[in-house]
């Protein structure tokens, strides 16, 4: 009997002691079940689609190529264009500053969300997510449990920020994405004579005719994983925040993996950024000889972060360990932006080559980096200037002059128009569009705005930009901001009180651009606060 009673005790403190531990035992044994239950295979070489062995035409007698590079969760401050210097003052950023000084450099550039998937969508439609129902990211079920249990451990008085019962209803995240009906502009460029590939981050549906391939795509390389290099992999530095949410999520579910055409998944070939570059470089070769278009979408700079050693090392002088991998990061999505430029000189396609880079959102306040977006308040998720206010330049030799700059608003909206008008594509006519072509305010043609009002909606938080004035609401806490952005570009003073006929023009604009969008495809599992000011830790 006593035995039998001391064996129940050992059994019940293990058990306590498994569950007061229970995410720390998910997030270790996750990924160590996954690579016993489905190892992936070593890499295996891609076989991009080659075009003509000679060209028809010289470059400058045909269409422009056309190449996308979206970064990820890069904040305005992380490009040394706009700051003399992320990171610490001294990170630079040289590629993508020439490519910007090569062309336009947008001052006011917007992505079209404060999170990634919505922005993508909108990128890839010319209009804004919400009008098809892509409102919010797709998330995975194990992030809701993880959300739940290190607020039920860390916060167990306030209320639960987590709808388990819609978790559970929502079906796998690959089956959450941009219905299969929607036009993207690799779809109007393929119709106008394009050969198109796709490279890195998709996040718009991986099933049911939604991915890159079904959506225009000739070729696609797919991120299937979200590992840079696997966790114990001699060359990499990793940096965890082991008390956010977001940081264990990923570090969960995030595997070293990649897909191309929709085969088996496999290991990419180094480093998950050099990898992309290296695939870019030879695409780029096999198509030299006809209009291409290259969606480049990196997951460099969003977390888990990780580093390769060399580049980590090349940042001795920074103490902050995650900083230096940060740094080490944007490092890695200079150099590709680089070498892309190289490669476009040394096949004499440069001239003739539209490049434009953004990020599809502000940076993330879960990193707990203070300064990736300064100037602006806010983080990814808010609609504060540093969650929309995003890197944006275009480079185009051939018709735009180097050194030019447009201050004016453009939007994530607008590239879907820019990149079909450049190529002489066919836009969709059966539905409504947002955005505009750019080419005409770049180069003094039109000297009006390009817009005159501009919309962001994730449910109850929901912005509008008008001339100059933007109007940020929520409905938890009920609550507005007014700013004058032409006087008040960092949003330090709240004018919702002291101006009501602006507030109520705002409010009005927004209704009525609300009553033209669609109901939510999914519904968003989490409604937690969002910091302003302070970031996640």
């Amino acid at each position: 009997m006593k035995t039998l009673i001391a064996t129940a005790i050992v059994l019940g403190l293990l058990g306590a002691t498994a569950w007061q531990n229970r995410i720390d035992i998910l997030v270790w044994g996750v990924p160590k079940i996954r690579q016993i239950v489905a190892p992936l295979p070593e890499n295996v070489p891609t076989r991009w689609t080659a075009g003509p062995a000679a060209a028809d035409a010289p470059p400058a007698e045909r269409p422009p190529n056309i190449i996308l590079i979206v970064m990820d969760d890069m904040g305005f401050n992380d490009v040394s264009l706009y700051n003399g210097g992320a990171g610490d003052g001294s990170v630079m950023t040289p590629h993508i500053d020439a490519l910007a000084r090569q062309g336009v450099t947008f001052t006011n550039g917007y992505a079209a969300n404060a999170v990634c998937a919505p922005s993508r969508a909108s990128i890839m439609t010319g209009r804004y997510a919400t009008r098809f129902g892509f409102e919010f990211t797709p998330f995975p079920r194990v992030g809701a449990t993880i959300f739940k249990w290190m607020q039920e451990l860390n916060r167990p008085a306030l209320p639960t920020f987590i709808d388990m019962a819609k978790a559970k209803a929502l079906p796998d995240m690959a089956e959450l994405g941009m219905p299969p009906e929607e036009v993207t502009i690799a779809e109007v460029l393929r119709e106008a004579g394009y050969y198109t590939a796709h490279i890195g981050k998709w996040h718009l549906g991986g099933t049911n005719g939604m991915r890159p391939e079904d959506q225009g795509f000739d070729d696609s390389l797919y991120m299937s994983g979200a590992l840079y290099l696997p966790e114990d992999h001699p060359h990499v530095v990793n940096a965890k925040r082991a008390q956010d949410g977001i940081d264990r999520m990923v570090w969960t579910f995030a595997e070293y993996s990649a897909q191309f055409n929709g085969g088996e998944r496999y290991q990419p070939d180094g480093y998950l950024t050099d990898y992309y570059t290296n695939e870019a470089l030879k695409m780029i070769e096999n198509n030299r000889h006809r209009p291409f278009f290259l969606y480049l979408a990196h997951w460099g700079i969003h977390n888990p972060l990780q580093a390769t050693r060399a580049d980590y090392d090349a940042f001795a002088h920074i103490e902050d360990h995650h900083l230096r991998v940060y740094a080490a990061m944007i490092r890695s999505v200079d150099r590709s932006v680089g070498r892309v430029a190289h490669k476009l000189d040394e096949l004499g396609l440069a001239a003739h080559t539209l490049i434009l880079l953004t990020s599809d959102n502000g940076g993330a306040g879960y990193i707990q980096l203070p300064d990736v977006n300064t100037p602006y308040r806010g983080w990814k998720l808010t609609h504060f200037e540093g969650g929309i206010h995003v890197p944006f330049m275009l480079r185009w030799p051939a018709r735009i002059q180097a050194g030019s700059s447009l201050d004016a608003p453009v939007h994530h909206i607008d590239l879907f128009h820019t990149f079909a008008a450049a190529a002489g594509g066919k836009v969709p006519t059966d539905r409504t569009l947002d955005g505009v072509d750019l080419m005409p305010y770049i180069t003094g043609a039109d000297t009006a705005l390009p817009h005159d009002t501009l919309f962001w909606r994730e449910g109850h938080h929901q912005s509008v930009w008008h001339e100059g004035w933007k109007l940020i609401r929520a409905a938890q806490p009920d609550k507005r901001w007014l700013f004058n952005l032409a006087t008040d570009p960092t949003e330090r003073v709240n004018l919702a009180a002291v101006a009501p006929e602006k507030l109520q023009e705002l409010e009005a604009l927004l209704a009525a651009h609300n009553a033209q969008q669609a109901e939510p495809l999914w519904p968003s599992v989490i409604n937690a606060p969002q910091l302003i000011d302070k970031h996640g830790g």
